[in-house]
């Protein structure tokens, strides 16, 4: 597992980039997901817009307006936020992320540097301002333009990254009521962004794509088809991200040998130990496994290891006969193995990518795309939650997660909906009789 960047670049390639601690494993695996989601959105709306499905909207603009003084002012605050905060971390990174301390600690602290907060908030602020007057028009004057549907994507994608987080905080908070009473006793940003559950992003991000669409003119139903293939490639991609950095979303412990069927396949695609999971879990978990330290081989690295401020930051470990590294701040495993489920999601995800991005050009009745990518989204998690660590309701005397219940309604409605787009086409199309 590589909790963050700095260890994979330090075991892959042997380059000790310090800075790199700040970029966490999971977070870049999302960020590259949003990436890749916007590309396959951008392209399904330039070939929707080529076949008529969209129509180009005028828009009326106003041009050669100098920058206000509120412009410029924030432009000036995101420079001094970056100088003051991550250049201020970049730099001294070697230093602050030398000791037991993690970048979090530091990320969400008032440490900084006021001078290169200062220096960029007047480059970003001057940069501002500077653009504005090159821009400027003896008088301002209105012009009409044409905004294409693809040129709606990166707002499509910024809005549906916001909702998307605020759903997925949300509805962690409903499944695990403690977080919730624990935040609000002590509130910060990390404790905000750590518990993140996928199917309140989904529901709050398509809401808000929903709203961005009514207000542009981009019908609902066209949108979903668009963004039904990237949706999917983008959960792979997250679950990535769960799989790399060993998130906590794995499975329930799998001690049980692999099966002959699975022998071509390596032992941790079937029974995985998160060594150097990002979470360092420690100690005995009510699913049934124990996070312990990893063995090391070399006391005397380890030694070492463990010092605040040594310049040590891996050493090797064994696990079973096998060796492994262990990471500064982290190196413990789980015991016994759990099932990988973010591996298999991964697989899954991409499969269904493939079956819906080979599906959008032959399906014709608007929205049944998107349908077929509720039934394949809804029966996947509901299988997989079969076998992963998640808190359970009682309902009805059974024991259900809510990504369960969740992913049932997913299914039922792909399956309601593909129902009711196909009657009103059948019904609307011409009688030959």
């Amino acid at each position: 597992m590589y909790p963050n960047l700095y260890f994979a670049f330090y075991e892959l390639f042997g380059l000790d980039l310090p800075f790199l601690k700040l970029i966490n494993s999971f977070g870049f695996f999302v960020a590259l997901a949003f990436v890749v989601a916007s590309i396959t959105v951008t392209r399904e709306l330039r070939r929707k817009e080529a076949s008529g499905v969209f129509t180009p909207q005028k828009k009326t603009v106003v041009v050669g307006k100098k920058a206000t003084i509120g412009e410029i002012a924030s432009n000036a605050i995101i420079g001094f936020i970056f100088g003051f905060k991550f250049v201020y971390l970049a730099i001294n990174a070697g230093e602050l992320f030398n000791g037991d301390s993690l970048p979090q600690e530091h990320i969400f602290s008032a440490e900084g540097s006021f001078f290169w907060g200062i220096v960029l908030a007047a480059a970003f602020g001057g940069w501002r301002y500077y653009e504005g007057k090159k821009n400027a028009l003896p008088q301002p004057e209105e012009r009409e333009v044409v905004m294409h549907a693809w040129q709606h994507t990166g707002n499509i994608t910024m809005i549906a990254a916001i909702g998307g987080i605020i759903g997925a905080k949300l509805f962690h908070l409903f499944e695990s009521p403690d977080d919730f009473m624990a935040f609000f006793k002590n509130p910060s940003l990390e404790s905000f962004l750590g518990g993140l559950t996928i199917y309140g992003g989904l529901i709050v991000g398509a809401l808000a794509v929903w709203w961005y669409g009514r207000r542009n003119g981009l019908p609902f139903i066209h949108l979903a088809d668009a963004t039904a293939p990237g949706l999917m490639l983008a959960y792979g991609i997250g679950r990535m991200g769960c799989q790399v950095s060993g998130d906590g979303d794995w499975g329930i412990p799998n001690p049980n040998p692999k099966p002959g069927w699975l022998s071509w396949a390596p032992d941790w695609a079937w029974s995985y130990r998160y060594p150097n999971n990002v979470n360092a879990v420690m100690g005995p978990r009510e699913a049934g496994y124990t996070g312990k330290t990893i063995p090391p081989k070399d006391p005397e690295c380890f030694e070492a290891l463990t010092q605040p401020m040594s310049d040590v930051q891996v050493c090797e470990g064994v696990i079973n006969g096998e060796t492994v590294p262990i990471f500064k701040g982290y190196g413990t495993y789980l015991d016994p193995g759990v099932y990988p489920t973010p591996l298999y999601e991964i697989i899954m995800a991409v499969i269904i990518f493939l079956i819906l991005w080979s599906l959008r050009k032959r399906i014709k009745i608007p929205g049944i795309l998107f349908g077929v990518y509720l039934i394949f989204n809804g029966f996947e998690r509901f299988w997989i939650e079969k076998i992963r660590v998640n808190n359970t309701y009682d309902l009805f005397g059974t024991a259900i997660t809510q990504a369960e219940i969740i992913s049932t309604l997913t299914f039922i409605g792909g399956i309601v909906l593909i129902f009711v787009l196909r009657k009103r086409h059948q019904d609307a199309a011409p009688s030959t009789t």
